[in-house]
């Protein structure tokens, strides 16, 4: 998905029939009663050849009370600040209501980019409406029938250029990853240098109220994000560019993440998932813990995303200037953190205060450690000398009398580091084997933490006679004798 729209309005202007044209299923409920829609509703859309997130929400209303109206309207204007382009629908029928106005300010002020369209424009009927709508100061309103399909070339040639912008947006905020090994630079063990144009990008993830917020604004050094006591303030990933020690960084703040069954609000799903793509826009995650109540499922679950991601961890242990024994709780959770993510063996474990900012320059040396092993390499050489040590000290097994032989290895690949071993019957050697040498590698090559990727591929040295019927020796001689001739 390369961007995200939401489609915005007052209620039944056809927000959910044009949602349901562009997924191409009917997700959303229609109905000609008004605020049928009161949550957000998420689906992928289809237009041509874009694909995109596209945001259903409840219609606007001008009401700022706790009342049920007032309520949907603080959601969408939510889904407002999250999506990277708003649609702002009017009924070109009914023409401009002065509550039309009220949101294009709205709009004007929160959105990052508008387009303004008018629906149930078929017919010249909906022409004063659509005359109308240049009023609101958005530019040329698109006409659009989302019951009849009518306009959406029109609104293709206004998303494409758009679109073109966001994915050039994502692939230079993308981090490198899986960056190749060539011979000539496998012995080159430097690491990149973080610049203001291509920052070191971390990622803050953890549960709702475990103080990433508060952390991110103890390192900045000011009150850049809402904090509070309650749980789950923050909604979107929020990324701010400091300078951290003298290296320039790019630190997203995430939605706090909740299991999965307790996660109801269409919001708060629409914030996980904006929170799982920090991680993938991340070079190293720190996963924030509650030392009140550490590794939870749920902090195992996120531990668990960034490592399958690829991407350097760093464990922080918040809230420990409230914890009392302090050395026998650290001592505890170093023990259970090499239990609960053997995958994750050695990575950093650090205390912190958000509160008091005590501790945050450990966690900054942590996350440059895992940054630099994150980016290590090893010669061949050097790989070859330990893998017959490891072979030699456990051979591989020998399935069904047959001999598995490790041949050769080679790192191939760094962001995070990559491994090749050629082998002889590779779909053999057990899953407990290659846990051997990734863990050997961990230990020999001072990699701690971090995910390694391990590889087992054959060398393709096929017998050339495999597949040929034998001859008998009377046919053998035979044919020899007819060469001879």
């Amino acid at each position: 998905m390369s961007f995200s729209l939401a489609i915005v309005g007052r209620p039944n202007v056809g927000k959910s029939t044009l949602f349901n044209r562009l997924v191409g299923k009917r997700l959303a409920l229609v109905d000609d009663q008004p605020g049928v829609t009161r949550d957000l509703r998420e689906g992928e859309a289809k237009l041509g050849d874009l694909r995109f997130t596209v945001i259903d929400t409840a219609g606007l209303e001008n009401a700022n009370d706790d009342s049920l109206p007032a309520r949907m309207r603080r959601l969408t204007e939510r889904a407002v600040d999250m999506a990277d382009v708003c649609l702002f629908l009017i009924d070109a029928r009914a023409g401009l209501l002065p509550d039309d106005h009220v949101f294009a300010e709205i709009l004007r002020k929160r959105a990052k980019h508008v387009i303004l369209a008018a629906n149930k424009a078929e017919g010249s009927a909906a022409d004063a409406g659509v005359f109308e709508a240049f009023e609101l100061g958005l530019g040329e309103p698109i006409r659009l029938s989302a019951e009849h399909g009518e306009g959406m070339p029109e609104l293709y040639s206004v998303l494409a250029p758009l679109a073109d912008g966001y994915e050039e947006e994502r692939a230079d905020d993308a981090p490198e990853v899986d960056v190749a090994v060539s011979e000539d630079d496998e012995d080159d063990d430097s690491v990149p240098v973080p610049t203001r144009a291509r920052p070191l990008q971390i990622a803050v993830v953890g549960r709702p109220n475990a103080g990433k917020s508060t952390l991110i604004n103890q390192i900045i050094g000011e009150d850049r994000l809402l904090t509070g006591p309650e749980a789950g303030i923050t909604r979107d990933a929020i990324s701010l560019t400091h300078e951290w020690g003298g290296v320039p960084m790019r630190i997203f703040d995430t939605a706090g993440m909740r299991r999965r069954a307790k996660v109801q609000e269409k919001l708060e799903k629409l914030s996980v998932s904006d929170g799982i793509r920090a991680v993938k826009f991340a070079e190293v995650v720190v996963v924030l813990l509650d030392a009140a109540i550490p590794f939870e499922t749920q902090d195992l679950k996120i531990a668990d995303l960034a490592e399958r991601e690829g991407r350097a961890v760093v464990v922080a242990v918040n809230k420990w200037d409230i914890e009392g024994e302090k050395q026998e709780k650290l001592k505890w959770l170093r023990e259970q953190f090499e239990h609960v993510l053997p995958q994750l063996r050695g990575a950093p474990l650090v205390t912190v205060s958000a509160r008091t900012g005590k501790g945050l320059d450990k966690l900054q040396e942590a996350v440059m450690k895992a940054y630099t092993v994150w980016n290590s390499r090893v010669s061949t050489g050097q790989l070859n000398r330990w893998l017959e040590g490891m072979i030699s000290r456990h051979p591989p097994p020998a399935p069904q009398g047959r001999r598995i032989k490790l041949r050769y290895m080679t790192q191939a690949k760094t962001r995070p580091p990559g491994f090749v071993v050629m082998c002889s019957h590779p779909d053999k050697i057990p899953e407990s084997y290659s846990r051997y040498l990734v863990n050997g590698l961990r230990e020999d090559f001072d990699m701690p933490g971090t995910p390694i990727r391990l590889t087992m591929r054959g060398q393709g040295n096929k017998n050339p006679y495999k597949g040929r019927k034998k001859r008998n020796a009377g046919a053998l001689k035979k044919h020899l004798g007819k060469r001879t001739d």
